[in-house]
């Protein structure tokens, strides 16, 4: 075999590799391609063909193109083969953007492009489930099922406690998506809204009369501000009569009161009977004082006698003075005991 055969052999070989190859290709791409070419979506083979060197699926990308060529979305509305791949690459949900937009159009009064519908879908929101919101108002429970208590409890200013329930039916709203808070703000803000709405109440018997005064008071907060959601309307579902509050926090002062009126009395008495002790120590401290005089008494008679100042009849004047003292006080005495006894015998 000479070298020109080889050579054309190994042509002929690398020729059909490369049409093999060529006509694998088309066949795995070409049903793409004919139901792009069907439903005018404007994907050629060769952005099929790039879209696999780029690791993209194509199958998503060719299908939410169809669908948005079907529902009459073109290129106006910025959704293009490229904007499509990028978002693709950025790890959002194309399809399901594509159905948002198109319930957002059939819808007529959502302003939803493709932009505004990427980014919603990449900041983790279900955008397609905020559109079908925006058309069909949900329910949310207040306080919500999760919730460690299952209702509301406030007290109004006659000291009654009510406790509430209420359903607060919300649409979405599409522009403030990104960055808007969740259905825990507004649960949280409704649930501050009633309480203050019952505690402002003079009764709880004007709001078992008109419970939609709760409604009107809190809708006119505006307590959907920076949030996702737009509050169509706040109802009450239940309202029970609970513990008459008031009438316990004044059992309770009144009480803490007595301890602490009681606590001041206690601490009267051990000051006065502190007091009664140190009068009696100072009782005995002049008693003390007293027989220590008494006791100089002698000593002083004594020097009196022997100076002459006291002379002997003087000294049995005092004697006599002073037994007649001791005589009518023992008689005082005596007479007052006998009394008190003759009074008990009686």
């Amino acid at each position: 075999m000479g070298f020109a055969q080889f050579a054309g052999l190994l042509l002929g070989a690398i020729l059909g590799g490369f049409l093999l190859i060529v006509m694998l290709v088309f066949a795995l791409h070409f049903p793409l391609y004919i139901q792009s070419k069907a439903t005018r979506a404007g994907i050629g083979i060769i952005d099929l063909l790039r879209m696999r060197f780029r690791k993209i699926n194509p199958t998503v990308i060719v299908r939410s193109k169809i669908m948005a060529a079907q529902a009459g979305l073109g290129r106006d509305s910025g959704i293009t083969t490229d904007a499509l791949e990028a978002h693709y690459l950025a790890g959002g949900n194309l399809p399901l953007v594509i159905r948002a937009i198109i319930a957002a159009r059939k819808a007529k009064n959502i302003d939803l492009d493709f932009r505004m519908a990427t980014a919603i879908d990449l900041a983790g929101r279900d955008v397609l489930e905020a559109v079908q919101t925006s058309v069909y108002p949900k329910v949310i429970d207040c306080p919500a099922a999760s919730a460690n208590r299952p209702t509301l409890d406030a007290i109004a200013k006659n000291g009654i406690q009510l406790k509430v329930r209420a359903r607060v039916t919300v649409r979405a709203n599409i522009n403030q998506l990104i960055g808007g808070a969740t259905e825990e703000t507004i649960i949280a803000r409704v649930g501050e809204g009633i309480v203050s709405a019952i505690g402002s109440s003079d009764s709880h018997l004007e709001v078992l009369e008109n419970p939609d005064r709760i409604s009107r008071a809190v809708l006119a907060r505006r307590l959907d501000s920076q949030t996702a959601f737009e509050i169509v309307s706040i109802d009450i579902a239940d309202i029970d009569v609970g513990d008459n509050v008031g009438a316990r926090l004044q059992a309770d002062q009144a009480e803490a009161d007595m301890r602490v009126a009681r606590a001041k009395a206690e601490g009267r008495r051990a000051m006065a009977v502190a007091a009664e002790q140190e009068m009696q120590a100072r009782i005995e401290e002049n008693r003390a004082s007293l027989i220590e005089a008494e006791a100089d008494v002698p000593k002083a008679v004594a020097h009196a006698i022997s100076d002459g100042t006291l002379g002997i009849m003087d000294y049995y004047r005092l004697r006599n003075l002073q037994s007649d003292t001791e005589m009518r006080s023992s008689i005082a005495g005596v007479g007052t005991t006998n009394g008190a006894a003759a009074k008990g015998n009686k």
